[in-house]
């Protein structure tokens, strides 16, 4: 695939994905999806055990701050002491830094209650978007993006996106299990973060393609 189909296909996703969001808020706004959110909380829940409810508060930990912040420090600590690539680290960093900065923007513009139908676990601020969801698509999405460039086996991509998509899931299934997110939440925090990490990607192909043309014309 040459490199302005890339370019194309990436900012495509990221304006496909903004849309989505604004729709998806759009509803929230207006209390649209009351019953939508309801029946499939009612529907995780269902299956609460014990057992069960343990695993959820570890994704859900693992989907935290503390561990996000863990997990990205290293990352950034492969990307450049093993890789040497300090033009992905700027990428990973400013995917994560703007995924925060647009959850935490976008939770004090619509100011959502967290549902209270049958808390779980304990949980501040408000509910729309989801961070933990916003957090999760930013941070295996981009790596699984810096990932498959370094990864030349087959087995190897789909292992890493098997594994992202799952980590991704997982931590957003766990929020609507404990009952501290909607699942329009946790929709909205994946869009929101599709729409970041697309964006960015597209902006750092484009450099890529520029910093190729200097060489070819040094």
């Amino acid at each position: 695939m040459n490199l302005k189909k890339q370019l194309f296909i990436a900012f495509l996703l990221s304006f496909v994905s903004l849309l989505s969001f604004s729709f998806m808020a759009a509803l929230v706004n207006k209390h649209k999806l009351i019953h939508f959110d309801q029946n499939i909380i009612q529907y995780v829940q269902g299956f609460e055990s014990p057992k069960l409810t343990a695993m959820m508060k570890l994704f859900s930990l693992i989907g935290g701050t503390m561990a996000v912040m863990v997990i990205s420090l290293l990352a950034i600590f492969i990307l450049y002491i093993a890789f040497k690539h300090r033009s992905e680290l700027v990428l990973f960093i400013a995917v994560m830094v703007g995924a925060n900065f647009l959850f935490l923007s976008l939770k004090q513009v619509f100011h959502r209650a967290r549902p209270d139908l049958h808390r779980l676990a304990e949980a501040s601020n408000y509910s729309f978007p989801s961070g933990h969801a916003t957090m999760a698509f930013a941070l295996y999405g981009a790596l699984t993006f810096l990932l498959w460039r370094h990864i030349s086996s087959q087995i190897g991509r789909v292992l890493l996106i098997i594994l992202s998509a799952f980590m991704i899931l997982t931590i957003g299934i766990s929020r609507i299990y404990l009952g501290v997110h909607y699942p329009s939440d946790i929709m909205g925090g994946y869009f929101i973060s599709a729409f970041w990490l697309t964006f960015a990607i597209g902006f750092y192909q484009r450099y890529k393609e520029r910093q190729y043309k200097r060489k070819l014309a040094s």
